[in-house]
């Protein structure tokens, strides 16, 4: 194609999704006349770390902005106009309405190929109030915020205990605010499964934060805000992480397809249901990889993965999407929480079966100064053995451990194939016999049927029915903390004590699951009914977190 038959390429919105694919296309087709319209005052920002920049984490300003109009035109030839709002589209003709916000002019601007990439926008459940609220997701919101922090103990109110919530309180207690966090539903991090998110909720407990869990805000006025329960809080300020809605507002209006969900229908190019209009980023819908349906999955790396893949498309290349896992990581006060997958609750609701793994491993060799224990649970299929979902917990080691499984569940490999994976090792990194190692081997005991298991929420029925619950750890350990209604019988002493054990079903269980693991095998082959508590001890005394 010669300069003269050069095409239009028209982007609505930066940030992620638009600018990886104006800028993609560019290097790839140097004469395409490339338009890129952005609402707001910044085209291209690190809105990730915007909740660092308030904790002052990142110090300067200027470190967010990743490019300016100025140096895209410089860099790739970009025709990039921030405050300039695209109204209307009109797919017969190839137009898009704009609206200049600075002078109120409107224009037109054809195309021939159009992306969208609007994104989401906040869901603003909260009433209105004359408490100023702001979101997470803008500079501007990060100046305004860091404006309003204007004395140690300012009272601020943090609705929502997802993703952004969380960083935002570690980063408001860090600028010496009093912070308290309101959570709709009953635990926070609602992407986990309510075990795994409990000692996140305590952990944040310990630094200062009044978490108020099951309930909403219903009034806010005259600096105080009202909770559904009748309790009312001082608040001067309201941090509004309570979740986005995919903004599809223009491409509504112009007759394109809207998902099920509630975003932008694609196909696995990323072809909307206009002809020549394509849709990246948070606003659109994703094939899903564990259900095989459409999710809405909000995340940076697959709006930029999406936003190349339609360049690739418009340069001739031949190119789909994959499904997404919603791999996602979260660190609040140095404790980290990472999933890929779907969560057990999410295949109770779908009636999927699976069996389920907890175990609680070393971030590396324990012999080496700093080792932490990890808190990690598998779901997977069991009859073809696919990996459903992991969720890990702990202070180190969390991403790498996600990032392997999540590579594991792309390539489509089995949970039991985790135990043959060759990991990088050495006693400062991680084990012999790493995490995710560990992982494979009790997924491949648990499906087999090697070591019957039980899990935590279903220990007090099988107690209520008759089962006997032993526990094989240690006096000490058993002196220091027990489930209500155990024996202690220590595992050593356990062949010897056989005949001390009562008839029927017996539950065994240790501090996290590898000797009441043994205590079974032993068991089994002696005759005896016994399973093991997945996780042992570790697990059910984390999920007592729930009843505070």
């Amino acid at each position: 194609m010669t300069a003269t038959e050069a095409r239009t390429v028209v982007v609505v919105g930066g940030v992620a999704g638009g600018m990886s694919a104006a800028a993609r296309l560019r290097r790839l087709d140097e004469h395409a006349q490339i338009v890129v319209f952005e609402r707001g005052p910044e085209v291209s920002y690190a809105n990730c770390g915007l909740p660092y920049y308030v904790g002052g984490v990142i110090a300067e300003r200027e470190s967010l902005l990743l490019q300016t109009p100025a140096s895209l035109r410089s860099r790739f030839g970009l025709d990039v106009r921030v405050r300039h709002d695209v109204v209307r589209i009109d797919t017969a003709q190839k137009l898009v309405e704009v609206e200049e916000l600075d002078s109120g002019r409107r224009f037109t601007q054809s195309y021939d190929s159009l992306i969208l990439a609007t994104g989401a926008r906040p869901r603003r459940d909260e009433p209105v109030s004359d408490i100023p609220v702001r979101s997470l997701r803008t500079v501007d919101d990060a100046d305004a915020i860091d404006a309003a922090l204007v004395r140690p103990g300012l009272p601020v109110v943090v609705v929502g205990g997802g993703y952004t919530g969380l960083e935002a309180v570690e980063n408001l207690v860090a600028r010496g605010a009093s912070v308290t966090l309101v959570q709709r539903g009953s635990q926070l991090l609602s992407p986990l499964d309510a075990e795994m998110a409990a000692p996140i909720a305590a952990e944040v407990r310990a630094h200062g934060v009044d978490v108020r869990l099951g309930v909403e805000v219903v009034r806010a006025d005259s600096g105080y805000v009202t909770l559904s329960d009748g309790t009312s809080i001082a608040a001067e300020l309201m941090i509004d992480a309570s979740g986005v809605v995919p903004e599809t507002t223009l491409a509504e209006r112009a007759g394109i397809r809207i998902g099920e969900t509630g975003g932008i229908d694609v196909d696995a190019q990323c072809r909307t249901s206009a002809p020549d209009v394509f849709a990246v980023g948070d606003g659109v819908e994703k094939a899903e990889l564990v259900g095989g349906g459409t999710a809405l999955v909000t995340m940076a790396g697959l709006a930029n993965r999406h936003g190349r893949m339609v360049a690739d498309l418009l340069a001739g290349r031949s190119e789909t999407a994959r499904p997404a896992l919603g791999t996602g990581i979260v660190r609040v006060f140095g404790v980290a929480a990472g999933k890929t997958g779907w969560s057990e609750r999410q295949l109770r609701a779908a009636g999927r079966e699976f069996y389920a793994v907890h175990v609680h491993p070393g971030s590396h060799a324990g012999y080496y100064p700093g080792a932490e224990t990890l808190s990690m649970k598998l779901l997977a299929d069991p009859r073809s053995d696919a990996i459903l979902g992991v969720q890990v917990v702990g202070r180190d080691g969390v991403d790498k451990r996600i990032d392997v499984i999540a590579t594991a569940m792309h390539a489509g490999m089995p949970a039991a194939e985790l135990a043959q994976l060759e990991l990088a090792y050495a006693p400062q990194f991680g084990s012999a016999k790493d995490a995710v190692n560990i992982l494979g081997y009790v997924a491949e005991n648990t499906r087999t049927g090697t070591t019957p298991t039980i899990q935590w929420h279903e220990l007090d029925a099988a107690q209520r029915a008759g089962a006997a619950l032993i526990d094989v750890r240690t006096p000490t350990e058993f002196a220091a903390g027990a489930i209500p209604g155990a024996v202690n019988v220590p595992l050593d002493e356990l062949r010897d004590r056989l005949d001390e054990l009562p008839d029927g079903e017996i539950v065994v269980h240790c501090q996290v699951g590898l000797r009441g693991h043994i205590a079974t095998r032993i068991l089994r082959q002696h005759g005896v009914d016994a399973r093991n508590l997945d996780g042992g001890y570790r697990t059910w005394r984390d999920a007592a977190l729930l009843r505070g």
